[in-house]
């Protein structure tokens, strides 16, 4: 399966404005509004994994069916790219006894999230936006069809 570099460039630019999201939306609740720092993650990691279905929906995959079962769907590639990171920071400080915060934060930060980011490509890639169709429509020299967009299914 060939990777357009539009494809990469729209699934990155809707990631970064989920992260830019999750992030301000993070610090304005925990520390504008004074929110329980887990309650505040819980919050802006559902308002990023929103900005990044609709970035990934409206923007890299558009023409795709766009869905309630297609963002649970890449709701749950979420939540398996944060636990891939949880891994890789367990795996390190737990299991190969890295343990000082700079080793922390490049499992995590750095080795966990580059293997969370392709975990997360992939699966937006083929689970959530793939389908029977396979590869995202082609948008140079034909015209996108078969476009359906509805949120009833």
């Amino acid at each position: 399966m060939r990777v357009a570099r539009s494809e990469v460039i729209g699934f990155a630019l809707a990631g970064i404005c989920a992260y830019a999201a999750d992030l301000g939306l993070f610090v304005w609740l925990r520390s504008g509004l004074g929110w329980d720092p887990i309650a505040a993650k819980s919050l802006s990691f559902v308002a990023g994994c929103t900005v990044a279905y609709l970035g990934n929906a409206f923007g890299t995959y558009r023409g795709r069916r766009v869905g309630w079962r297609e963002y649970a769907v890449f709701f749950a590639v979420n939540v398996a790219g944060a636990l891939v990171q949880l891994l890789c920071i367990a795996v390190s400080h737990y299991g190969l006894g890295f343990t000082s915060p700079r080793a922390d934060t490049l499992s995590g930060a750095v080795f966990g999230m580059a293997l969370a980011t392709c975990l997360r490509f992939w699966g937006t890639r083929t689970l959530v936006f793939g389908g029977a169709g396979g590869s995202p429509p082609e948008r140079h020299g034909r015209a996108e069809q078969g476009s359906r967009t509805s949120w009833t299914g």
